[in-house]
């Protein structure tokens, strides 16, 4: 009998991100709930990407911290201009940017900010480098760089913003102990903050006995901040991780 079977596990990524997710944990046996929290949207202007994309051969670096970014990084920018070497934070990222035709020069051992910035701040000195990612995102890779003595452009590719439909769903999921999930997976720390805020708006609380399944550091340290850490966390930074981490949980 495959591990996951019997077992109701909330999946709140985007509606596009989600699939991966939802078919491992579906494999495994689980009946996957979807209830996307967060949606990717256009920035409020494009105008301060699209200015460094025209002049990207001037940077030394270029730094994808998500999959998004890179896909918003290619339906904007002028392929006549040379890429500089390219950074990203993690393997997702990473076959993003290959799935474009281009190549990462820096992938750090673990998926976050400061590994990141420890991989780059030898390059930093006297450097320039261009950092694409979300509107709302930790300054801690950015301010490492620059204290290293790096010039660092941000362009906000994309934002987070919470679905409309989001909160009806939740007061559906939660009415009643028999729909609870046995366990919710966490995907980033934008998705840990958004479900807290929905569940206060809807008037809701999260039963304790629903597992907490963080997919790494950050987003076990926001669940922290917000009064509910994680019961599991993935050992590395990734969807198979994460998927792998609920398993041996119930197993």
């Amino acid at each position: 009998m495959p591990t996951l079977t019997n077992k109701r596990i909330l999946v709140t990524r985007t509606r596009h991100q989600a699939s991966a997710l939802a078919a491992q944990l579906t494999d495994l046996g689980a009946t996957v709930i979807l209830i996307p929290i967060i949606e990717i949207v256009p920035p409020e202007t494009y105008a301060p990407l699209d200015a460094a994309l025209s002049r990207l051969n001037t940077f030394d670096w270029l730094i994808f911290t998500s999959a998004n970014a890179v896909e918003v990084f290619h339906r904007r920018r002028n392929p006549a201009i040379a890429s500089p070497r390219i950074a990203v934070i993690g393997l997702a990222t990473a076959r993003a940017v290959q799935g474009i035709g281009l190549r990462p020069d820096l992938v750090p051992p673990q998926y976050i900010a400061e590994s990141l910035a420890a991989e780059l701040t030898p390059y930093a000195a006297n450097s320039h480098m261009l950092l694409v990612r979300a509107a709302e995102a930790r300054d801690t890779l950015p301010e490492t760089l620059r204290a290293a003595g790096a010039a660092v452009t941000i362009a906000a590719a994309y934002r987070n913003q919470i679905p409309p439909d989001a909160i009806p769903a939740l007061q559906s999921l939660f009415t009643s102990p028999d729909a609870w999930p046995d366990a919710i997976t966490f995907t980033s720390a934008s998705t840990a903050r958004n479900l807290f805020a929905l569940l206060e708006a809807a008037d809701l609380t999260l039963p304790e006995k629903i597992v907490r399944a963080s997919i790494g550091p950050i987003t076990s340290q926001t669940l922290r901040d917000l009064g509910h850490p994680p019961h599991i966390e993935a050992v590395e930074h990734t969807i198979p991780a994460l998927v792998q981490c609920v398993a041996d949980y119930f197993a």
